[in-house]
């Protein structure tokens, strides 16, 4: 048995101070490092959980160049604006820092000193684009100038933001400088670099071989391949105004690049956080029984695998025990992208449902199980709003709203609104199938949060609701109410009935509590309970609610989302993305991809044969997962003059709420089979690329049932 941590570090990358962040970002790291750092706390472990506002770098002085303010403004503006939203969302950092405050610049100069000291960087020339009239060295983001790609008239020196395409200042018409205007020219400077290449051997042991099992292996296939790609000396400093200085009298103008100065950030606030709660931060740091544990998207992987854990070792600390970073998430049929306006902001959600509701939190709550239900955990994956409303309907009111009201109205209609005793004598076996149910969900939860699988382990808590809705159908209370007149001894069934259901809901507050924090704190406060009762140890018992403890009477977990709001959403999505692209000047034509090696060739088959297929567009309307049954999902879908059930074996590379709304091909004449009881009428169609699964389906949304041919 792994020996538990003496203390854990827990944390989630740091947000980028120049604009607003959107519901990608709170899915790819922030949502699921706050799920595991609620568990921890609720196990009674040494948590520290640790963020803060990435404030320097290039793009904050080009934001503030875009609106007119200083850099500092910028960074003032976003840190409270992106702080406050997580607040609003429910995200618990015990400590919120910043990377201008002078304690991150004193760490930073610091570890840079510890490093240059022991020889542990090198200096390097090389020759840099220089404006001669600001008499400033030029990051590529200060050089514009037409793309060569698309035509475009403002693409960065670094990348097109209208096309896509990755640049350097070289390939750009007519650059100029932002800052005068001037034509860059090439100029010799010094930098300081971290010598990667001295660390492959160990970076291989490491992560290949010691991590090769216990991280997710899109997180080792990445490293992988920059490892054997070679890796290659990093500069650590730039020619720059605004950021960190670099601690060095031959070193005027010049600052840390933001690449070695964020992750520090860390550090530093943990220092803060230390001064803020009277302890001692180096345990954290530096003591081999801690287990730190990096939360980031896949964008950041090479950074908290590769570079920081080099800086790490030769700074004497600790390194990574994990770095669960996920994949990205879509929005409707399309990455996420500011530039193109395409996105889901935090601060929009939050105007739009939870500003708007009185208290708000159960819509906070919503959004919290719709990105954990379709987490990017192993694969892209896609939010839709025809699939945040299915999520919620489907899965927390119906499921987990349901049962909760269910048994709180229930008890008070038929147990004077008290927790009625429970009858062991008059027990069955599917009382017992409840109870057992309870204890085998609390380890199964407990399993998956330990191996950071988020999205599995509220499913699992879902799937309790779920399971004593039915438990609760079987005994029907109010149907045996009806015979207490001609027998009274029956009243003895309802109590059993209602007991376990309430011990059920004390549960599920304990369970849900790390993903739906203001739903558990709703719940403990209608069962007049102290907030101690969520406390992990408490998971699986059966007398969390005494008997002939009175209880409030039942208020409503969650509301249903109407078409009416979704619809708003996606003509608001719409609508702000064609306002972006009508000031932008249009992209040239993509250029076509090389063609993928195609599988083996079936044998040729006359046309007559084709014919025979009936192929049509249908929509997702409905889909959830089949018990007992991993790889299928069974799918209601609309074919204009029919809905059809359809099961399809796609369980492992979608989630159900992912897939709502959806427009899919179906083989509309394959004769019925029946699939685990159930009455599959059709086939979905759908093309398979190295394992992966993708829907074929029209470019625009078209009518349900159309042919295809």
């Amino acid at each position: 048995m792994t020996k538990q941590p003496k203390r854990y570090l827990i944390t989630a990358a740091l947000p980028y101070a120049n604009g607003q962040k959107h519901v990608g970002h709170m899915a790819g790291c922030y949502l699921p490092a706050d799920i595991y750092v609620r568990y921890l706390r609720a196990q009674k472990r040494d948590v520290a959980f640790i963020c803060g506002s990435d404030e320097h770098g290039t793009a904050i002085p080009i934001q503030a160049m875009k609106e007119g303010t200083t850099p500092r403004a910028i960074i003032d503006k976003y840190h409270e604006l992106i702080k406050e939203n997580f607040a609003d969302l429910g995200i618990s950092f015990d400590i919120y820092h910043r990377t201008s405050d002078p304690l991150h610049h004193e760490t930073s100069q610091a570890f840079f000193a510890f490093l240059n000291e022991r020889e542990e960087l090198i200096v390097k020339e090389s020759e840099q684009y220089y404006d001669e009239e600001a008499k400033t060295f030029l990051a590529d983001r200060f050089i514009v100038g037409t793309c060569p790609v698309c035509g475009n008239p403002k693409a960065y020196g670094d990348q097109c933001e209208v096309c896509g395409t990755s640049l350097s200042p070289e390939m750009l018409i007519n650059p100029h400088s932002t800052l005068s205007g001037a034509a860059p020219v090439k100029k010799t400077t010094s930098h300081w670099y971290l010598p990667l290449d001295k660390h492959e051997e160990w970076l291989r042991e490491w992560i290949l071989n010691q991590h090769k099992d216990d991280w997710r292996s899109t997180v080792v296939g990445q490293c992988k391949s920059w490892i054997d790609g070679g890796l290659q000396p990093r500069a650590v400093t730039r020619d720059l105004d605004w950021g960190v200085r670099v601690p060095l009298p031959e070193a005027e103008g010049k600052v840390l690049y933001v690449w070695f100065d964020a992750p520090i950030g860390y550090i530093s606030a943990t220092r803060q956080w230390a001064i803020n709660t009277g302890k001692d931060w180096k345990p954290y740091w530096y003591d081999p029984e801690t287990k730190l544990v990096h939360f980031i998207g896949k964008d950041n992987i090479v950074f908290h695998c590769i570079i920081f854990p080099v800086m790490l070792k030769l700074h004497g600390n600790i390194l990574p025990d994990n770095v669960p970073a996920n994949e990205f998430m879509n929005l409707e049929g399309d990455k996420m992208s500011t530039s193109r306006n395409w996105k889901l902001d935090m601060q929009d959600y939050i105007d739009d449902f939870i500003r708007k509701e009185n208290g708000g939190t159960q819509l906070a709550d919503t959004l919290r199980f719709y990105l954990t239900y379709i987490a990017p955990e192993t694969k892209d994956s896609e939010f839709t709003w025809k699939g945040f409303q299915f999520a919620n309907n489907s899965e927390l009111v119906n499921k987990f709203g349901n049962f909760v009201n269910r048994t709180f109205v229930l008890m008070h209609k038929l147990c004077h609104g008290k927790v009625p005793p429970l009858h062991k004598a008059k027990m069955d076996a599917t009382d017992q199938e409840m109870i057992d149910a309870i204890g085998s969900t609390k380890l199964k939860v407990e399993e998956l949060l330990e191996a950071y699988r988020f999205r599995d382990a509220q499913f699992e808590v879902i799937m309790l609701a779920d399971l004593a809705n039915k438990y609760m159908q079987k005994k029907e209370p109010w149907i045996v109410a009806r015979t207490l007149e001609a027998n009274p001894a029956n009243q003895e069934l309802i109590d059993n009935c209602l007991h376990l259901c309430l011990q059920v809901t004390a549960n599920l507050a304990i369970l849900i509590n790390p993903f739906l924090p203001f739903t558990a704190k709703k719940m403990i406060h209608m069962m007049k309970v102290v907030e101690k009762m969520l406390d992990w140890e408490n998971a699986g018992k059966l007398n969390l609610l005494s008997v002939g403890y009175s209880l409030r009477p039942p208020e409503l977990l969650f509301r249903k989302i109407e078409d009416e709001e979704v619809n708003v959403q996606i003509e608001k999505l719409k609508a702000a993305s064609a306002a972006k692209a009508a000031t932008e000047p249009a992209p040239a034509a993509p250029v076509e991809a090389a063609p993928a090696v195609a599988p083996e060739a079936k044998s040729t088959i006359v046309y007559d044969d084709f014919a025979k297929l009936d192929l049509r567009v249908g929509t997702v309307l409905r889909a959830e997962k089949v018990e007992k049954a991993d790889k299928l999902l069974k799918l209601t879908v609309d074919l204009g003059t029919e809905q059809r059930t359809i099961v399809s074996g796609i369980a492992a590379h979608f989630q159900p709420g992912e897939i709502i709304g959806r427009q899919v091909v179906v083989v509309a004449n394959l004769a019925p089979r029946k699939m685990r009881g159930i009455e599959s009428n059709g086939m979905i169609l759908m093309a398979e690329d190295g394992g992966r699964l993708f829907f074929i389906n029209p470019e625009d949304k078209i009518a349900p049932g159309s042919g295809v041919s």
